[in-house]
C-alpha cells in the first residue's frame, strides 16, 4: 500500500495495517547536533533559493539573502541556520524551509504530502525590497507586502514589524490589485498541465491551503494580532469584507484545481491558541470564523474531500467543537507541552482526525520516559485516524541516541498494530 493510499484509509478510519511513518520538523541545530551524534549526512539539507508563491516561498528572502548577495554558485552549500526549521512529512514545500532526506531516510518515513504550488494569497505579489541592513540583520518587505527584520545570526522566522492591511483604503486597494476573479489562471503555474498528468499517477497525497491560509490566521498575517483583536470590536465590517473576499477567490481556485485533477486533503493554518486557552472567545469564532469554514468545508465536502486539516500550536480544547460543528476533520500537531491530551481527545471526539500528540520536549528524558509516553499510542493506532508524530519541531535539547530510541520503537508500535 502506498503513501497516498494508506493515507486515506487511515484519516477515514478505514482498516489497514499501520498509520503513517511520519515526523513534523526539527530546527536546524537539532539536525547538526544529529549529524555530529551518529545521524549519517548523506543529503544536508538544502535551503530553496526560487520564489515561487507565498504557501511555498514566503520566507525564501530571509534565508537565502546573504547567499545571493555574496554571488556564489547555485552549487555553493547554504550553512542551515540553529533557528531554521528542517521541513518533515505533514506536507510540503512550505514558507521556503529546506526539506529533511536523511532523518527520513534513516526511520524509513513514508512519502510526504505534497503541496500544490499555486498562489493562494496575493496575486500579483508585491515586489520583494531590502530597505536596511547591516552585519546582524536586515529590513525587507517580502511578496506578502509585509515588512519584516531577519536577524542574521539567530536565523529564525523575521519579525513582522508592519503590515499591509492597515484600514479600509489599504484594503481597497489589495483587494482590486491583488484579489480579482477574473484571472485566476495567473496563479497556476506555466507547467500545470504537465503537473495535472503527473498527479493522476501519484503514490503520495496531494494537497490544498498550507500556510497561511486560514480564517483566523491570515487576517493575523496581514493585520497583526494585536490589530485584529482590536479589529473585531471597531472594523467587524472590514474583517468580514476581507474573509468573504478571501473564499471566494479560494473557491474559485480550488474549483479551477479540482476540475483536473483529485485532492487528498486541505490544510489550513490558524495559530489560534496559546500554551493556555484560545486567543479569542466562542462568540467571536462564531461570528467571524464559523461562517466561512462552512462556506470553505462545505464546498470541499461535495466536491468529495472529507480530511480538512487544521494546524493550530498551543491548547485547542475548547475549540475542538466549533472546529467540528465548522466542518473541520483533523487536528495537529496537539501541544501536549501546551497541555493537549491526545487519549482524552480520542475519547470525547472518537472521529477526530488527529496527527502529532508525541511531547517532543520529553524525549530529551531518556528511555523510561519515552516508554512511558508512547504507551498510549498502540490503543491510539487501533482507534484509527491517527498518525503519532513530535507535537512540533524536534529542539536541540533532544541528542540524536534518544530521537533514534523514541523513533525506533514507534516504528515498531506502528509496524506491530492490526486492525
Amino acid at each position: 500500500m502506498d503513501s497516498r493510499e494508506l493515507f486515506l484509509k487511515v484519516m477515514n478510519f478505514e482498516k489497514c495495517n499501520r498509520t503513517l511513518k511520519w515526523e513534523y520538523a526539527y530546527w536546524g541545530s537539532t539536525i547538526k547536533n544529529w549529524y555530529k551524534q551518529g545521524l549519517p549526512e548523506k543529503n544536508y539539507p538544502k535551503i530553496p533559493t526560487t520564489i515561487s508563491t507565498s504557501a511555498t516561498s514566503l520566507y525564501t528572502t530571509a534565508w537565502t539573502h546573504n547567499w545571493k548577495k555574496s554571488g556564489a554558485s547555485k552549487n555553493t552549500k547554504i550553512e542551515i541556520g540553529d533557528g531554521l526549521a528542517i521541513w518533515g512529512n505533514v506536507y510540503r514545500p512550505s514558507q521556503g524551509f529546506p526539506i529533511d532526506i536523511d532523518v527520513g531516510d534513516y526511520f524509513n518515513f513514508d512519502k510526504s504530502v505534497i503541496l500544490i504550488d499555486i498562489e493562494q494569497l496575493f496575486y500579483p505579489h508585491f515586489e520583494i525590497k531590502i530597505l536596511d541592513e547591516d552585519s546582524s540583520k536586515f529590513t525587507y518587505v517580502d511578496l506578502d507586502g509585509v515588512k519584516r527584520v531577519f536577524q542574521k545570526k539567530e536565523s529564525t522566522i523575521p519579525t513582522v514589524i508592519d503590515w499591509p492591511i492597515k484600514d479600509w483604503e489599504s484594503w481597497n486597494k489589495i483587494k482590486e490589485e491583488r484579489f480579482r476573479l477574473d484571472n485566476i489562471m495567473h496563479r497556476f503555474p506555466n507547467n500545470w498541465d504537465n503537473l495535472v498528468m503527473k498527479y493522476k499517477d501519484r503514490d503520495y497525497p496531494l494537497a490544498l491551503g498550507g500556510y497561511p491560509i486560514g480564517i483566523f490566521g491570515t487576517l493575523a498575517h496581514l493585520i497583526g494580532y494585536k490589530n485584529l483583536f482590536y479589529y473585531y470590536y471597531d472594523e467587524p465590517d472590514l474583517l468580514k469584507d476581507i474573509l468573504n473576499t478571501f473564499t471566494n477567490v479560494w473557491i474559485a481556485i480550488w474549483e479551477e484545481v479540482m476540475s483536473r485533477v483529485e485532492i487528498d486533503c486541505v490544510h489550513i493554518w490558524e495559530d489560534v491558541s496559546t500554551g493556555t486557552a484560545s486567543m479569542i472567545s466562542p462568540c467571536i469564532f462564531k461570528e467571524f470564523m464559523t461562517p466561512y469554514y462552512k462556506k470553505l468545508t462545505n464546498f470541499l465536502k461535495a466536491k468529495g474531500v472529507n480530511i480538512i486539516l487544521l494546524d493550530t500550536d498551543g491548547d485547542c480544547s475548547e475549540l475542538i467543537p466549533l472546529f467540528l460543528d465548522a466542518g473541520i476533520t483533523g487536528l495537529w500537531p496537539m501541544e501536549v507541552s501546551a497541555g493537549m491530551d491526545v487519549l482524552a481527545t480520542r475519547k470525547k471526539y472518537p472521529k477526530l482526525q488527529i496527527m502529532g500528540g508525541i511531547p517532543k520536549l520529553n524525549i530529551a528524558l531518556g528511555n523510561k520516559q519515552i516508554d512511558k509516553f508512547l504507551e498510549p499510542v498502540e490503543w491510539l493506532l487501533k482507534q484509527g485516524g491517527y498518525i503519532p508524530f513530535g507535537d512540533h519541531s524536534i529542539p536541540p535539547q533532544v541528542p540524536w541516541k534518544y530521537f533514534r530510541y523514541y523513533r525506533e520503537k514507534l516504528n515498531h508500535i506502528i509496524d506491530k498494530k492490526k486492525s
